[in-house]
Order: C-alpha cells, then sequence, then structure tokens
C-alpha cells in the first residue's frame, strides 16, 4: 500500500477534518488508488528529456502597468446586495 490508515487520519487532524471510520476506509483505498496510478510514472524513461518547469517557453508573461479610468462608484455599488450610503455591507466576520 502506498499510503497507510494512520497517514489519512494524520492529514485528516491537519486539515481539521472529523473523518468517520468508515469514511477513514474509504479514503485510505481511494487515495492508494490513485497514488499506485500516479506511480506508474515511475517507469517512463526520461533519459535525455530537459527538465521543464512551464511547457511553453515564456520569459514575461506580465503586462505593463497602465493608469486607467476606475469604475464609477454608483455602477459598483449598483448591484450590491446591501449598501450603507457609499459602502458595500457585509456580513461581521469579528465579533
Amino acid at each position: 500500500m502506498k499510503i497507510t490508515r494512520e497517514e489519512v487520519e494524520h492529514v485528516a487532524l491537519l486539515a481539521r477534518l472529523e473523518l468517520r471510520p468508515d469514511e477513514v476506509e474509504r479514503i485510505t483505498g481511494q487515495l492508494d488508488s490513485i497514488l499506485r496510478y500516479a506511480a506508474k510514472l515511475d517507469r517512463v524513461d526520461t533519459e535525455g528529456v530537459a527538465v521543464t518547469t512551464h511547457p511553453q517557453d515564456i520569459s514575461n508573461a506580465f503586462r505593463e502597468d497602465e493608469v486607467k479610468a476606475s469604475l464609477d462608484r454608483e455602477d459598483a455599488l449598483a448591484n450590491a446586495p446591501a449598501r450603507k450610503g457609499a459602502a458595500f455591507v457585509v456580513p461581521r466576520v469579528l465579533s
């Protein structure tokens, strides 16, 4: 097996997931199947193949910064579900 039940439980703990024992068994089997399938790539002969970090040869994909007119405040607030004056009203996150 590529992954153990204990490893799945450890990752679930780190991700703050509460998994039932049957879920741990199912997920362990699914992840093991995925990892075994991905391990087939280890058998591919890559001798003489250059290492790549990007499939296309792009040196700089960024555009130049340009100053443009901003969206009008009323246009920005036009579809707001709730607003107060010139601001969006959003649910409180911190109490």
